[in-house]
């Protein structure tokens, strides 16, 4: 079983990691105190985070991209905080759901996103020129591909995370808590 620490017991170096997180969201969610075992990759998965929100990505397009890989990945932690955090994107209520469903989205131009984010998961960052190309047709830039690589990579972090460490949900989203839907 993993540890899930607090301020007090967590190691040194990821210390100050959990005063910041504290300060940005309010509360230091489980899965950063599973993280805090380890510094390295609590430092990585939070400066890549903070670095998400810094691209060419909306707030709403930066949920898809989140929201499809936990759904791909199967994560029962991160799909309910990122329901709770999609709502406050201001991403209408029928999409939230559809990316809990896995299904498509109403909004050709992020449907466009949902399915390069899953090919590139789904077929390991293979991607065809033809995949690329519907992308960028609906709008997306280069760039903008290429920032799809950095949401995948942070959630690679944290729904791996979650997968070994059985990671506890935090009662803020208990409400909003998922499975995977059978196929």
């Amino acid at each position: 079983m993993f540890k899930v620490h607090d301020e007090n017991s967590a190691p040194e170096g990821s210390k100050p990691i959990l005063a910041q997180v504290k300060k940005g969201f309010g509360m230091i969610p489980n899965l950063e105190r599973v993280m805090a075992e380890a510094p390295a990759l609590l430092a990585g998965y939070a400066h890549l985070w903070n670095l998400f929100d810094t691209t060419s990505l909306t707030p709403i397009e930066r949920q898809v991209v989140y929201q499809t890989a936990n759904f791909e990945n199967g994560c029962e932690y991160c799909i309910p905080w990122h329901t709770k955090l999609a709502q406050m994107s201001g991403m209408p209520e029928a999409e939230i759901e559809a990316l809990r469903d896995g299904s498509g989205l109403s909004d050709t131009k992020i449907e466009a996103l949902r399915q390069f984010t899953r090919t590139l998961i789904t077929e390991r960052g293979k991607a065809s020129r033809d995949d690329l190309e519907v992308f960028l047709l609906a709008g997306y830039s280069h760039q903008q591909a290429l920032e799809v690589i950095l949401g995948i990579a942070i959630k690679v972090m944290s729904n791996y995370t979650n997968s070994i460490a059985e990671t506890p949900l935090d009662p803020q989203v208990e409400h909003l808590c998922w499975q995977k839907p059978s196929k």
